[in-house]
């Protein structure tokens, strides 16, 4: 009985209220958890992918470090740099792979020791290459190709194959470099590519042309032509032909009257016919642009194009090649590629390419006044090999290098000088 006279009851109740709250509670748990799973998921994908990728730069890096052991790739310090280079970018990624790991994952730990091990041995040999052994074995077969040069080079010149036949056992040495003047925008302007009318047709007269990129050594707005060499070297009666929608990247060539590009800022290949002005385009399956894999000291240079006395070639690169130069024949008349062929050169190790009657050559840097061809691909036969023909320069670095099947000669951008030199081939 309460203080005012009423009877008061209370009666306890058990609690089977349904548990809304805590079951609302655990399905935001579910949730969370599951979101984590799928995000740790994502990223062992991610990583499985990465390692793949870093997989095979390893298998590159300890294929060229075998050839550097044995003797039968010349070193110099553009491969040891660039060993360096993915080695450290490896010991990065296999570093995160490892912390993110907790090392439990036992390839991960192979592969960290391989690498520690091979940036020891990089290290060794730069350290025996600076002993100047190296430098002395170049040398003497630098005088003893001298010496066969005075022997052989007057009755050789006598012997070379008639314009557009390939009547010769490859490339046996490059003369000295002829410098025409800088392009015609000037010497500021460091990226560019010029050359001769490749594939003249009956009839029709001879063209040079001159295309500079713009100072940001990406873009390409325009290609000056002349109508012969003296027309060039005294910057006379020359024709601008703009480029519709830009181009992009030293890599360009005049090819049987149309002028052929790499698009801006995509991976497809532009052909402009310079007589009517119209331009065709086509995407290069799965080739890498936009700066990825470009040659060694040269930006933008995804897609190279080069004419040779079979046709017109484009050199690149894919993930799928992981940067290996891919080399595809263009059909007659068309953008499509015909056929391609796979090669083990890394492009970014190499500073320019060209082709020579279906053999494509690659150059890289020994100083800053010279160069070497160093690697060729036969597309005949699949067959590799690595030799040492030197390359004079007048400048530090190649922006572009192109072979011109009309005339036997090599037309190089560089610095924004116009070089050209005569190839002489063995008989």
């Amino acid at each position: 009985m309460d203080a005012s006279g009423h009877c008061v009851c209370t009666v306890i109740l058990p609690d089977d209220t349904f548990p809304l709250r805590r079951i609302e509670l655990l399905e935001t748990s579910a949730r969370n958890l599951t979101l984590r799973v799928q995000r740790e998921m994502e990223k062992l994908q991610e990583y499985g992918q990465r390692l793949a990728w870093h997989e095979a730069k390893l298998q590159n890096a300890s294929r060229r470090l075998r050839w550097l052991e044995t003797g039968d790739l010349t070193p110099t310090e553009l491969d040891f740099q660039e060993l360096r280079k993915e080695i450290g970018e490896m010991e990065s990624f296999v570093g995160h792979l490892r912390s993110s790991l907790n090392g439990s994952d036992t390839t991960v730990e192979v592969v960290h020791r391989e690498l520690q091990n091979m940036s020891v041995t990089v290290s060794a040999l730069e350290s025996y290459d600076k002993n100047h052994v190296v430098a002395m074995r170049r040398e003497l077969t630098m005088l003893k190709q001298r010496l066969e040069d005075c022997q052989k080079d007057k009755p050789l010149l006598g012997q070379q194959p008639p314009i557009g036949t390939c009547e010769h056992r490859g490339i046996w040495r490059i003369g000295k470099p002829s410098v025409v003047q800088p392009n015609w925008r000037g010497a500021s302007y460091k990226a560019g590519a010029w050359g001769k009318e490749a594939a003249l047709r009956a009839g029709q007269k001879e063209r040079y042309w001159v295309a500079p990129l713009n100072l940001d050594g990406r873009r390409l707005d325009s290609v000056r032509l002349y109508g012969s060499y003296q027309d060039l070297l005294l910057s006379r009666n020359p024709t601008d032909q703009l480029i519709t929608g830009f181009g992009q990247g030293a890599g360009p060539a005049l090819y049987n009257g149309s002028f052929y590009y790499n698009c801006y800022n995509a991976r497809d290949l532009c052909r402009l016919e310079l007589a009517s002005g119209a331009v065709d385009r086509k995407a290069v399956p799965n080739a890498t642009v936009n700066n990825h894999f470009s040659y060694a000291g040269t930006s933008w240079q995804g897609l190279d194009l080069a004419a040779d006395e079979s046709g017109l070639w484009l050199l690149y690169a894919t993930e799928h090649s992981k940067g290996n130069i891919v080399i595809g024949r263009l059909g007659p008349g068309s953008l499509a590629l015909e056929k391609t062929w796979q090669s083990s050169q890394y492009k970014p190790a190499a500073t320019n390419a060209f082709m020579v009657c279906g053999v494509m050559y690659a150059t890289r840097a020994i100083s800053t006044r010279r160069e070497e061809i160093f690697y060729a691909y036969d597309t005949h036969t699949g067959r590799e090999s690595h030799f040492s023909l030197p390359l004079d320069k007048v400048t530090d670095v190649v922006r572009s290098l192109s072979y011109n099947p009309s005339d036997h000669k090599l037309y190089m951008f560089s610095d924004g000088f116009l070089l050209r030199y005569d190839v002489l081939f063995r008989p």
